[in-house]
């Protein structure tokens, strides 16, 4: 994720054009002052995130108070969360997200997966050093202590993702002999997966898949059997690889807001533009019509102005 989201990009949100912060605080002073939700509302959705820390860098220095502790004398419930969400840096929501995925009963491996297997070694480095300054907490030791055997194993080579040049025949000829033993060995996957670079892992996957004659998933399924994290954590990665933009739309498919939330925020300035295109093509309805229909309320117009439009 970069910090500055360009014209260029696959992403929904845009920059607002002909930006004036000292115009829109004063435009967010007067809504705060009124408790006008919706004016508020729109305002911080139609910004990108630089923007709004911008808004909040110039609401500081004209009143010399925080916008965000501001923001929780007006709101509440599900919209003080998303509002205070969207105020963050993308950094420091990813790395919310990855607390919140180990904190307290049980762990959400899902949300786990999905942030280290998308995200790039230098991302995660950036994001396991926001992890710190946020929570006084490392990454590593929280994954460590959060899991356990060799999906504990696949998370952390995941955090430490390194791209070592190799053959795609040898990489797959070490990977059929695997799925050819009567007992998994995970080693070979993660040393392959989680240490070449994005083209030469989907070369691989073809290549695997051609030579098994059924999807790759399939052979993980299959020869993973009961081993359900190992099974979900080297699945989740294969698609991730193969087709990122459909693992997120099958991700958000259920419609559950936290997920929804998740990827909306996390990929609006990004690459959203083709999540939509792979969620309409997957399920047949437009994510836009779906958000219309799943959700209600100020939870809905924010997620509609992250999604942005009709597909």
């Amino acid at each position: 994720m970069t910090a500055t989201m360009n014209w260029g990009s696959i992403g929904s949100v845009r920059p607002f054009p002909l930006f004036q912060p000292e115009k829109k605080v004063s435009d967010l002073q007067a809504a705060l002052e009124q408790k006008d939700v919706s004016t508020l509302v729109r305002i911080l959705t139609n910004h990108s995130n630089d923007q709004r820390q911008s808004l909040a860098e110039t609401y500081r220095s004209v009143t010399h108070q925080d916008l965000s502790v501001r923001l929780k004398t007006v709101l509440n419930g599900d919209l003080e969360v998303l509002i205070l969400d969207l105020m963050m840096t993308p950094e420091q929501f990813e790395a919310q997200r990855l607390r919140r995925a180990m904190e307290g009963l049980g762990t959400d491996e899902e949300t786990l997966l999905e942030i280290l297997c998308l995200r790039s070694q230098e991302h995660l480095s950036n994001l396991a050093a926001v992890y710190t300054k946020e929570y006084q907490r490392d990454l590593e030791n929280d994954l460590t202590s959060e899991t356990s055997g060799d999906f504990r194993q696949l998370l952390l080579a995941l955090l430490k993702k390194q791209q070592v040049p190799e053959d795609v025949d040898l990489d797959v000829k070490i990977l059929c002999e695997e799925l050819n033993n009567s007992k998994p060995d995970i080693t070979p996957w993660i040393k392959i997966l989680t240490m070449r670079d994005p083209d030469h892992l989907r070369s691989v996957l073809i290549h695997l898949a051609a030579e098994r004659g059924q999807p790759v998933s399939a052979e993980i399924e299959k020869h993973f059997g009961g081993l359900f994290n190992i099974r979900l954590g080297l699945q989740t990665l294969v698609l991730s690889i193969e087709d990122p933009y459909l693992y997120l739309a099958q991700r958000i498919q259920p419609m559950k807001k936290s997920l929804v939330q998740g990827v909306l925020m996390s990929h609006c300035e990004e690459d959203l533009l083709a999540v939509r295109v792979a969620f309409k093509k997957h399920t047949g309805e437009s994510l836009y019509s779906t958000i219309q229909d799943k959700f209600q309320g100020d939870i809905q117009q924010i997620f509609l102005a992250l999604c942005r439009c009709e597909d």
